[in-house]
């Protein structure tokens, strides 16, 4: 798809074809944002694989089964075999798990660092662990593999709750509980791990040391200002500049986790029926739990937020669930019920739906019955405003696989309780996440730019210009495995980048683009539909020639293509 998900996949492409796993790179311009975990993993499954975009996507899958693993195999060290289950359950069939592993974000494989790090914590100190300096060395080798994902939150949240974990039950200054932890000797693992990026990092991109809190155009300071006052502490302060991002309110970022953690979230009742006194290994888990799951909410709250920063915290409330799950008390039943009566409220909704767009047309792709809410981009879920009642008349199929499997979680739940209701609401999980695949298919051409990058592959070779910053229309660079002139694209991501010497000159205005567009060289542009009477403007109407149109995006090229070399028409032109 456009934005981040293409961006991740052609960083990892560029850094395996130039050899260079320092420095992220796009269309030539240093990409400081980010550490470089993430982008290893997809050049190492590229390597293994080949240059596909279902490679990309390999370490994202094994991540979210390391995760559900690790939350049932802490589950079943905690509370036993059955807990553990359904931990693992409500872990691997959430909604926000789903939802937030669809891109290439790293937030999965740094939720798995966490919950690793937090059991690791958990067993270290354990006066009954006979290995205390494993399990010490592996929550050290967590926070470090963490640094080269997130970069200091995957410190600061597992240390944070251990922190508040250890005052609570009054072993903050315990001489025993600091030496199973072995600080000394973890903090020289963390080192290991990552200090060797972060300043090979700053040697390959001076200055070296910046003291200013000052973020604004046209300003370089190299990688160490801009990667831990930018992106950190400004970041942080709501300071940052680009201002490239945006936050969910405060309440709403609290209460989406009934969404994200659906449908085991009608359980989280029943958690306040657990005892939390640290007097045994269940006890002591829980209680550690709720201390990691406070702090990721408190921490944010201060802070901006997306939908999927709170990730980390999920195995948290996943652990608190599964325990409860475990005990079938009344609590339990009423949550079933609950569950019973949304989800039979739920297949409603979605028949009705497809029933009133059953006989509504739906030419071309589906970008033609969205609306545009551009304001809400900033944010991972700003499209869903997006979708309108005609929309949905391109989502018939998945619209009546939803409503079968919500009328399956509602019988079941209704008919069965237990383990079973469970085993039911699992399987309406599963038939869910299968529609909302079949949905987001549909979604391909208004997401991605994947049909105009195959009608660029065809046509005659041309040098590309692309309108706008990277981001909208980035799978174009990912298919082709082009560089481009970015037209008056100096902004947000890759505008810090532009000022670092060396970067590659790939900026250009109006004036710039018009003149090129009148010489005999052929070129590609590739823009939003919405921009073409701008451009007109600029070039005249006679030198703006359609290739391909798909998605509310166009391409075009400056002089008309042989009749032997026109692509196929595209769905919506």
């Amino acid at each position: 798809m456009d934005d981040v998900d293409s961006v991740q996949a052609q960083i990892a492409r560029n850094m395996l074809v130039s050899g260079d796993w320092v420095t992220a790179r796009l269309d030539g311009v240093p990409y400081l944002e980010k550490p470089p975990l993430i982008y290893w993993t997809i050049a190492l499954s590229y390597k293994v694989f080949g240059l596909h975009d279902w490679s990309a996507r390999i370490p994202m899958a094994l991540s979210a089964l390391a995760l559900c693993w690790v939350t049932a195999a802490f589950g079943v060290w905690a509370f036993g075999k059955r807990a553990g289950f359904y931990a693992g359950l409500c872990m691997g069939t959430c909604v926000g798990l789903f939802l937030f592993t669809r891109v290439l974000i790293p937030d999965v494989m740094l939720t798995f660092t966490t919950a690793l790090a937090m059991w690791a914590f958990l067993r270290a100190i354990d006066v009954e662990e006979p290995r205390p300096r494993l399990w010490a060395f592996l929550f050290a080798a967590s926070l470090g593999a963490g640094l080269l994902l997130k970069s200091l939150i995957a410190v600061v949240f597992p240390v944070g709750a251990a922190i508040v974990y250890l005052v609570l039950t009054r072993q903050l200054f315990s001489w025993n509980v600091w030496k199973r932890l072995h600080p000394f000797s973890g903090a020289l693992v963390i080192l290991l791990i990552a200090a060797p990026w972060h300043i090979l990092a700053t040697l390959r991109n001076p200055p070296y040391f910046v003291f200013t809190l000052h973020s604004g155009p046209n300003s370089y300071h190299g990688f160490l200002w801009f990667f831990f006052i930018n992106e950190q502490l400004l970041r942080f302060l709501n300071m940052r500049y680009p201002r490239d991002y945006n936050t969910v309110p405060r309440l709403y970022f609290w209460l989406f986790h009934v969404i994200w953690l659906f449908p085991w979230s009608v359980y989280i009742p029943a958690v306040a029926k657990l005892s939390f006194k640290p007097i045994d290994r269940a006890g002591r888990a829980r209680l550690l739990s709720l201390c990691w799951l406070g702090f990721v909410l408190i921490f944010f709250t201060f802070s901006t937020t997306q939908e999927y920063y709170s990730m980390p915290c999920y195995p948290a409330l996943a652990l608190l669930i599964g325990s409860a799950m475990a005990t079938e008390n009344v609590w339990v039943r009423r949550g079933t019920r609950t569950l019973a009566v949304i989800a039979a409220c739920a297949a409603i909704a979605a028949f009705a739906i497809y029933w009133n767009v059953r006989n509504l047309p739906a030419p071309g792709d589906i970008s033609s019955a969205l609306s545009r809410n551009p304001k809400s981009y900033s944010l991972s879920l700003g499209h869903m405003l997006d979708l309108t009642l005609p929309s949905f008349a391109y989502l018939r199929i998945p619209l009546l696989l939803a409503s079968i499997a919500f009328l399956v979680g509602a019988l079941g739940n209704l008919r069965a309780t237990g383990q079973r209701a469970f085993l039911a609401s699992t399987l309406m999980m599963v038939l869910f996440f299968h529609a909302a695949r079949m949905a987001m298919v549909v979604f391909d051409p208004y997401l991605s730019s994947r049909p105009l990058a195959e009608a660029l592959l065809k046509s005659p070779e041309g040098a590309l210009i692309v309108e706008r910053h990277y981001y909208p229309t980035s799978s174009i660079f990912f298919y082709t495995n082009r560089t481009a002139l970015l037209l008056n694209s100096r902004v947000l991501n890759l505008e810090y980048g532009s000022n670092a010497p060396g970067a590659a000159d790939v900026f250009i205005d109006d004036t710039k683009f018009a003149t090129l567009w009148t010489t005999q060289q052929r070129f590609y542009l590739v823009c939003a539909q919405t921009s073409l009477p701008r451009l007109q403007t600029l070039v005249g109407a006679t030198n703006l020639d359609i290739v391909a149109q798909s998605g509310g995006k166009a391409l075009l090229t400056n002089h008309p293509l042989p009749a032997s070399a026109s692509p196929a028409p595209q769905p919506g032109s």
